[in-house]
């Protein structure tokens, strides 16, 4: 079992810069690929990012390339998301989500463990 807790959420002004947090509870961290998604209200959950168990292979979602970055420190069994030059649109609740696979991927089906989730909010 995994238990996940996000923490660095908050309301920011456009074009600001957030850092969230997920910290993981297990062993085996270091074998699982982690992954971003958020969900804004009424919409459907969409994939953000996603990184490998090793942190070689990182993958984005159109939307955020080039303005948000994945990264991992598995000593301390944590994933960050870096999210800079925030719009409106990426206002969401933000959760992390781990597969013990170890393969990143954008399907949440494919993630076995979930977080409850960080309130990212960006005005205009």
């Amino acid at each position: 079992q995994v238990q996940l807790v996000e923490s660095g959420g908050g309301l920011v002004q456009a074009g600001g810069s957030l850092r969230l947090s997920c910290a993981a509870s297990g062993r085996t961290f270091s074998s699982y690929a982690m992954g971003w998604f958020r969900q804004a209200a009424g919409k459907e959950r969409e994939f953000v990012a996603a990184i490998s168990w090793s942190g070689g292979a990182r993958y984005y979602a159109e939307s955020v390339k080039g303005r948000f970055t994945i990264s991992r420190d598995n000593a301390k069994n944590t994933v960050y998301l870096q999210m800079n030059s925030l719009k409106p649109e990426d206002t969401a609740v933000y959760a992390c989500a781990a597969r013990p696979a170890g393969l990143a991927s954008s399907t949440p089906n494919d993630y076995n463990y979930w977080g409850q989730g960080t309130q990212v909010t960006v005005s205009s």
